[in-house]
């Protein structure tokens, strides 16, 4: 069952990972009166976010999701085996995510949010995401066709990098707060849900 807007239950047709159930969460509880809608088939979005309050007779403002969920893959604190402890420490979470070109360059969401979920503190952050400003930023590093591997990293003083490719020096250097390469900067992009307040009319 899956708890919805003022706590109504709805059960879905299919199961909702646990990527969707963390946005929806997150917008119910921070988003008051905003209903949450999940889809009846696979269209390449994962939600549909309504608000009843800017919508009409004759038109629904509304905004769709695609989500993408990671888990953290540096583990607890230190526990990627091949980043040092001495980086790790001030790495909060990082999220490793394949996607394909096409199906971003496809894409029929308003917006893309990637989850990093910590298990071992059981906290979470979203990149919110316009799907041509993701296609972009890939394309500045190189990426422009076939199979994208994207590491993002969340640090403990809230900057947001893609780190795919870096060596050992910028990773000390995303740690200690001294790294600068505009293309790679996420953080704008951290838990700033702008871009669906704009939208959905909030």
């Amino acid at each position: 069952m899956f708890v919805g807007i003022k706590g109504r239950q709805v059960k879905p047709i299919f199961t909702i990972h646990a990527g969707e159930y963390l946005v929806a969460s997150h917008l119910e509880e921070n988003f008051k009166g905003l209903e949450i809608w999940l889809p009846t088939r696979d269209t390449g979005i994962d939600l549909l976010v309504t608000n009843p309050k800017s919508s009409s007779q004759n038109s629904i403002c509304a905004v769709s999701l695609q989500v993408k969920f990671s888990k953290d893959f540096l583990g607890n604190k230190g526990g990627g085996k091949n980043t040092p402890s001495s980086i790790n420490s001030k790495i909060k979470a990082g999220g490793w995510w394949t996607f394909k070109y096409d199906k971003i360059e496809k894409s029929q969401a308003d917006l893309w949010v990637l989850v990093l979920y910590r298990f071992s503190h059981r906290d979470f952050d979203f990149v919110i995401i316009e799907p041509e400003q993701l296609l972009e930023r890939y394309k500045k590093l190189g990426h422009t066709s076939g199979i994208i591997q994207s590491y993002v990293w969340v640090t403990e003083n809230g900057q947001c990098w893609e780190t795919r490719g870096l060596g050992k020096a910028e990773q000390e250097a995303i740690a200690d707060g001294s790294f600068e390469a505009p293309d790679r900067d996420f953080s704008q992009f951290l838990n700033n849900w702008q871009p669906l307040e704009k939208r959905i009319g909030l």
